[in-house]
């Protein structure tokens, strides 16, 4: 999926991407022997990915604090170091899975303990329940001890063996349990709202002089982490979506203008109807969050919907769940926020098949309108094989990561190769769809949709 560097990078500095450390990296790495000498990067001196990769970037000299002659913003590249900080025979580690279900959590999770346990010896893994409500010790939710015979079969399941939960908690009191039950290492799988968590546990360790690191494997469906090409779990998820957009196209078909209602999640980035959308060419229009959808007027969405009508007879639908929200009453809205801190939405699916059915049983016209909502479904299944590559590749890269001392980072793909992001700047913005980049356009093309309505 293409990235629009150049707006990624905006604002960004060269100091932004530097990645913490505990400490100087002492040990040779247990992984020498078993890789090879030149499989691996020497401390210090790991190549780089460029931030905006675009030669016009570089002729334009458009990064901000360097100056003539200095490097461009960059990200560290990840992967095994020839030396690590901590010891694989004492170190121990945890791994907390946050925030809602996403396809190819347990590939992560086993990747991880597979990882430390085969590559470095590391063999004293817990697992953390229910998100960051294992990490504190009143709400008693005993750990899991993450042994290579307990992961072996999970990555066949969808979901997460761990368990999770939405909503933060007291840093001090999650440090109380690291430190209390000799954790060294803390692998937290989650989204934004998990990463900020995250970055309060790291500035707590810091203020009591600890040596934990911290290190992130970021996981959304909506593909709305900065920073990173995709999430792990997304390519499954639009997989997943088409063929229900597929069925939706079928349903519509089976009736005199009939129309086929897809809602996707996409909170405040399309990124999943999109790819959805391009995965299966019969969607006719897409509405995502990133832009206006006026309902009523000649230029409005019900009057496209009936152009469709006309043209084909029937009419295929995508909507993600955070568009429109503008348009719909406030009654809807039950609840201000949830325990994230998200705004709760209001359903945009059940509205548009309203208004829909509204607007043609005015105009006198019979249309059969089938509305389905597959979010929980899809976000339950097990990740797809393309998955469960991507899916390894992070974990053992976040170990990696960790094994040489590295914290307040997450693990990404950027430009196709894998990279230390800081956790600060991946959390800095949210990632969207450019109304005037390449993946929008795309969509027009396939669905043949105004650019914008109204």
């Amino acid at each position: 999926m293409m990235i629009d560097a150049e707006q990624a990078g905006r604002d960004v500095r060269v100091e932004d991407l530097v990645v913490k450390v505990l400490g100087p990296c002492t040990m040779p790495t247990p992984l020498a022997l078993r890789l090879g000498e030149n499989a691996l990067t020497f401390v210090g001196a790991a190549d780089k990915v460029l931030l905006d990769d675009s030669l016009s970037a570089r002729h334009a000299a458009r990064w901000q604090g360097a100056g003539e002659g200095a490097d461009p913003p960059a990200f560290e590249l990840a992967g095994p170091r020839d030396r690590i900080f901590f010891d694989p025979a004492r170190v121990r580690c945890g791994i907390v899975t946050c925030g809602g279900l996403c396809p190819g959590i347990n590939n992560v999770i086993r990747g991880i303990v597979l990882e430390l346990a085969r590559g470095y010896g590391v063999r004293d893994v817990l697992g953390f329940r229910f998100g960051y409500e294992g990490l504190v010790a009143r709400l008693a939710r005993p750990p899991i001890a993450l042994t290579e015979a307990f992961v072996e079969d999970i990555h066949h399941e969808g979901g997460t063996v761990l368990g999770s939960s939405r909503g933060s908690h007291d840093p001090a009191e999650v440090v109380d349990m690291l430190q209390s039950l000799g954790i060294g290492i803390l692998f937290v799988i989650g989204g934004d709202g998990s990463m900020h968590g995250a970055m309060a546990l790291v500035a707590e360790i810091e203020r009591r002089g600890l040596t934990i690191a911290v290190v992130g494997v970021p996981k959304t469906i909506d593909n709305d982490i900065q920073y990173i090409d995709r999430s792990f779990g997304y390519l499954t998820a639009y997989s997943v979506a088409d063929e229900v957009i597929r069925s939706a196209h079928v349903e519509a078909m089976g009736a005199r203008d009939g129309i086929g209602l897809v809602k996707l999640m996409g909170r405040q980035s399309g990124f999943l109807a999109c790819q959805a959308a391009l995965a299966n060419t019969d969607v006719d229009l897409v509405l995502i969050p990133e832009l206006p959808a006026p309902l009523e007027g000649e230029n409005g969405v019900l009057a496209y919907v009936e152009q469709v009508l006309d043209r084909n007879g029937h009419a295929v639908v995508v909507v993600a769940e955070g568009a429109a929200q503008d348009r719909i009453a406030d009654q809807q809205l039950a609840e201000r926020t949830d325990k994230s801190g998200n705004v709760r939405l209001k359903d945009v699916g059940v509205f548009l098949r309203d208004q829909i059915t509204a607007h043609f049983r005015q105009a006198g016209r019979e249309v059969t309108l089938k509305y389905i909502d597959p979010s929980y479904a899809i976000r339950s299944v097990p990740a797809v094989p393309s998955d469960s590559v991507f899916c390894w590749n992070m974990a053992r890269h976040a170990v990696h990561a960790a094994m040489a001392g590295n914290t307040e980072v997450l693990v990404a793909r950027w430009h196709g190769r894998f990279v230390h992001v800081p956790m600060a700047l991946a959390i800095r913005s949210r990632k969207q769809v450019e109304p005037d980049g390449s993946l929008w356009m795309s969509v027009i093309e396939a669905t043949g949709q105004p650019r914008r309505f109204g």
